[in-house]
């Protein structure tokens, strides 16, 4: 059942896909780019942090003389809108294996002036020339199969314009991760998905900086709802992914000052780690 999931979503190729349109920009000068945010990648109101983060990843590697992103941080200061946005970017260093660069996102009030929402320093390099050899303890998160699991079209109907981004995902939830939905909160902070791009669209190193922040927030199964919203986020890629789904893994250790982080690993259809993150996010107590 798995294989006949991923097989009939396979369909959009690396840059022909939702994503890929919805995260292109346009040069209007050295380092200035455009770039209208769309509504489809949103929750509720609030453009998804992942998505945003892949426009300002996608900025850099046009300014950069390297194209894959190694690690890139991000501080959101104020929640993005969908419309019309500036990306600008700046060359810190290039060197012949990685370039460091910034980049901010702004938009426009009502006054017309300009308000920053995320700044992000990043270092860039070439993902295919790095070495094969791997030395890890990590193991892939223990997940069943995809037709074992669950996506949002098997919950109750969502609320109008609640459910953007996940109309945009094929995302299935581990089940034991799931007690939040039903009332019953396991308070472990875990949370376990297959994810991949709803038209088929296979990952590569952009589409990961999606996938770390595109489930449920852990704080859902330490018994608390409502908007997470992300303060900061580091993702380190580590490796080209696969074709094929992807798994998620996220968790929680500490919840404290009404601020938790968040940890999560991506692991590919080849059993590697190819992506992991670490953000810190407020939460909304009592």
């Amino acid at each position: 059942m798995a294989e006949a999931v991923t097989a009939t979503a396979r369909q959009a190729t690396v840059g022909d896909s939702e994503f890929d349109r919805d995260t292109a920009l346009t040069r209007r000068a050295p380092g200035v780019y455009d770039i209208d945010l769309s509504a489809g990648w949103t929750i509720i109101s609030a453009v998804n942090g992942g998505y945003l983060l892949a426009v300002l990843g996608r900025a850099l590697a046009d300014a950069l003389p390297h194209g894959d992103p190694f690690t890139i941080s991000a501080h959101y200061l104020t929640a993005s809108q969908p419309g019309p946005a500036v990306v600008r970017t700046d060359v810190v260093r290039t060197g012949r294996t990685l370039s460091t660069g910034q980049a901010s996102l702004l938009q426009y009030d009502e006054q017309g002036d300009e308000v920053e929402r995320i700044r992000v320093l990043a270092s860039y390099g070439d993902l295919d020339s790095l070495p094969d050899d791997v030395r890890t303890t990590a193991k892939p998160p223990a997940i069943p199969p995809i037709d074992q699991c669950f996506g949002p079209e098997d919950g109750p109907a969502p609320v109008d314009g609640s459910s953007a981004l996940t109309e945009r995902l094929m995302l299935k939830l581990d089940p034991s991760t799931l007690g939040w939905a039903l009332g019953q909160p396991s308070g472990r902070g875990e949370m376990r998905a297959w994810f991949g791009l709803k038209d088929g669209r296979d990952p590569d190193p952009l589409s990961l900086l999606l996938a770390v922040d595109a489930l449920p927030p852990t704080a859902f199964e330490i018994g608390l709802r409502g908007w997470v919203p992300t303060v900061e986020l580091t993702v380190h890629v580590r490796c080209r992914p696969a074709p094929g789904p992807l798994r998620v893994s996220l968790v929680t250790r500490n919840l404290a000052g009404g601020f938790l982080e968040e940890d999560a690993e991506v692991w590919d259809s080849a059993d590697r780690l190819v992506a992991q993150s670490r953000q810190l996010a407020r939460v909304r107590l009592g």
